[in-house]
């Protein structure tokens, strides 16, 4: 049996057939996405992090005192994410959320992730644009530090953004979509090379580092880090839109949901008359476990799950 077969298999079918015939009547729907719907694509999560940077806390190096006290340790773990975001392909998640987008205007994905998977995955999938708000940012912006400077570039994809940037990607890598749908290590976790996780990594200045063409002062990545605000203009815009008519629908894929807003959208959506669908791989997984009756938990791999799940409105991905 093939790794879709078995997690097809899993899902109960009263449990596909009733979220079909609710789907099928839906018509304002939320997605909210987390680092899980791009694990089929080889990205590794946020506290993921591989090779050279397994020995670091993730979070410790996602915050402004951090790109404060030593930005050239920070922008090389960004540059890493940045190369690895750069070597990913859209799965069949992107896919069907793309196509149900084009499909649905009154459906509106909210990406919890910065590695810019979303943004450019979605892009290359076809995802319109106007339908896709990220919460945190983008790894693929960059804006400069200075207090009196307002410069912003947004979309690029250089890599490396400059050459003390081009650290050794031996160790970096993780399995491909195919290397990971492959029926020999279907059931596998994916396996890292840290072959060189010891591999001390190059004190940086300032000087080395991306600046500004506008007032020559630090670039940083475009991203929200722990202890800074959200986009402003993103909340209300996903705040208005739910609260502009009842929400018939919210899917919360590969996600935890513990993170504000992210942790307020499901309750939120609730509250608008939404009912919730869960697409996870963890059986123990926050939002799941605060489902309601008439809600749904599907358990597996987001790029198996969720085409399944919305084929009978998109058609097969």
């Amino acid at each position: 049996m093939s790794s879709v077969a078995r997690q097809m298999a899993g899902i109960p079918a009263a449990d596909l057939q009733s979220f079909t015939e609710h789907l099928k009547s839906c018509r304002r729907i939320v997605a909210l996405l987390g680092a899980g719907i791009s694990a089929s694509s080889g990205l590794p999560t946020f506290r993921g992090a591989g090779g050279l940077w397994r020995s670091f806390d993730a979070t410790s190096l996602a915050t402004p005192g951090a790109f404060k006290s030593n930005p050239g340790l920070v922008w090389q773990f960004y540059s890493y994410r940045r190369h690895m975001a750069l070597q990913a392909d859209p799965n069949k998640a992107h896919y069907a959320l793309a196509e149900l987008s084009r499909r649905n205007p009154d459906f509106i994905t909210l990406s919890q992730n910065v590695d810019g998977a979303e943004h450019r995955l979605s892009q290359r999938a076809q995802h319109p644009a106007g339908q896709l708000h990220l919460l945190h940012g983008t790894l693929f912006d960059v804006k400069c530090t200075s207090f009196h400077c307002d410069y912003i570039r947004k979309d690029d994809y250089t890599d490396p953004l400059v050459p003390a940037l081009d650290i050794p990607k031996k160790g970096m890598n993780f399995p491909s979509s195919a290397e990971k749908d492959s029926e020999s290590d279907a059931d596998a976790e994916p396996e890292l090379d840290i072959s060189n996780a010891q591999v001390p990594i190059p004190d940086l200045t300032p000087a080395d580092l991306p600046q500004c063409p506008k007032c020559n002062g630090l670039l940083r990545p475009g991203v929200v880090w722990f202890g800074e605000s959200l986009p402003s203009d993103t909340l209300d815009f996903v705040d208005n839109w739910i609260d502009e008519e009842p929400v018939d629908l919210i899917m919360v894929i590969g996600t935890s949901s513990k993170v504000w807003p992210a942790a307020s959208y499901l309750h939120t959506a609730r509250s608008a008359g939404a009912r919730v669908a869960v697409i996870n791989m963890d059986a123990n997984d926050l939002a799941g476990r605060n489902l309601e009756p008439g809600d749904w938990f599907f358990q597996g791999d987001a790029a198996v799950i969720v085409p399944e799940i919305l084929k009978s409105v998109i058609g097969e991905i």
